[in-house]
């Protein structure tokens, strides 16, 4: 998934990629260290990353994923984890090649076409790479005509930025993300699709802490950094009784941070549609998306919300990326139980996929599975396993009434 877009049959997707493709080092394997030197293993292997999709019972497909693996300054990486987590890292006690090395994780969920999930899954990754302090001044105006909502807006974490590059300091990588997430909607301000089209969006950073650096899969110290847009998300399973831990909220104009965003620099617009769901504008069900540009100026954003989190050995056995077509049917912990146990990160998504179409999602549907050092290693029952088989056998039953 981190490939070139030299072969891509869309020609504006195809146009954009190759302005940007000498500055990127990106790769679709990592390295680690190892007695007899450094070697490296590729992400797309079933065993690294879990990826299970399925368009439903559309006839399209708008759910994208990608994985790359980035290189990043060290020192914003060791400013970042010492702002975010508390922790003091020396990426000169680790080999440059590997201090620089960040494994990256999306997954992108379109609506009104996939010209922008499409877009995210070739480019967001290469654009989080190369981003520069440098651009943000124009970005921030070309931000700032946008007008509306944006009228208001005071920079948010690329502040400090926004009127010099110069003697300030280096990106962290909170403002890395936000200036890549509204790159993104820069650059497809030229498309026409883009204006009615968008998508969500939850990015996973796993940066190994440890000396010498080690794989995510096996690292005793890994930083995490998820950022998110929408209603994509990312769930965090812990080894202790397979709890689970949200890395995301979805950001509809209902909830809490979203209503408050909104109220303040909007006043009201939330309608409820005759399904009885919340609608921005009477039309969005997410209020922070890429793309969807005419309702920009009405407060639509795509300023992630970023959290960090510094993961201890094998307190954590994966990660887990879900889009809506599976967390509309299926909770949470039925997410995180339906993975534990599985032979490799591979089954495990299958068995969560499987699990939502029997419970009769016909949306496009993705999962991506990451595994941690605690793979493999949850203590405690399966807490959801009685619900899911009464909701099996519900489901079954449902079936034959209908078919009858």
């Amino acid at each position: 998934m981190a490939c070139s877009l030299l072969r891509c049959p869309n020609p504006f997707l195809r146009n954009l990629s190759t302005l940007s493709l000498q500055s990127r080092q990106y790769h679709d394997y990592i390295r680690f260290a190892t007695p007899g030197g450094i070697a490296r293993v590729a992400l797309n292997s079933p065993k690294i990353v879990g990826i299970a999709n399925s368009r439903g019972s559309r006839g399209h497909q708008e759910d994208y994923y990608a994985f790359a693996s980035l290189s990043l300054d060290p020192g914003e990486l060791s400013q970042s984890v010492k702002k975010t987590m508390g922790v003091d890292w020396n990426p000169r006690d680790a080999c440059d090649l590997l201090a620089r090395q960040v494994v990256f994780m999306g997954i992108y969920d379109g609506h009104g076409g996939s010209t922008v999930s499409q877009y995210l899954r070739q480019e967001l990754h290469g654009l989080l790479e190369s981003v520069h302090k440098s651009d943000i001044p124009e970005l921030y105006l070309w931000i700032k005509d946008i007008g509306g909502y944006f009228k208001r807006f005071k920079g948010g974490v690329l502040a400090p930025w926004i009127h010099k590059s110069e003697d300030t300091p280096e990106l962290d990588l909170e403002a890395r993300i936000t200036q890549a997430f509204f790159e993104v909607d820069r650059h497809l301000s030229i498309e026409t699709e883009a204006r009615s089209c968008g998508a969500t969006a939850s990015i996973v950073l796993l940066h190994s802490l440890d000396h010498p650096a080690t794989p995510f899969f096996s690292s005793d110290k890994l930083a995490l950094t998820v950022a998110h847009c929408g209603d994509t998300r990312v769930l965090l399973c812990s080894t202790t009784g397979g709890a689970v831990f949200p890395m995301t909220e979805n950001h509809r104009a209902d909830t809490r941070i979203e209503s408050i965003r909104l109220r303040r620099m909007m006043g009201s617009a939330l309608i409820t549609d005759s399904f009885g769901e919340s609608r921005w504008m009477g039309a969005l069900a997410n209020t922070r998306a890429i793309g969807d540009l005419q309702y920009k100026r009405f407060g639509v954003t795509p300023e992630p919300e970023v959290r960090s989190k510094l993961l201890r050995g094998q307190d954590w056995a994966y990660i887990v990326l879900v889009s809506d077509g599976i967390s509309s049917v299926v909770s949470d912990d039925e997410v995180v139980d339906l993975a534990r146990d599985a032979p490799n990160p591979k089954v495990a998504a299958q068995r969560i996929l499987s699990f939502a179409e029997d419970m009769g999602s016909e949306d496009n549907a993705t999962v991506v599975v990451v595994p941690l050092a605690g793979w493999g290693k949850i203590e405690g029952p399966d807490k959801t396993r009685a619900l899911r088989d009464y909701r099996r056998r519900q489901a079954v039953g449902s079936e034959r009434q209908r078919r009858m």
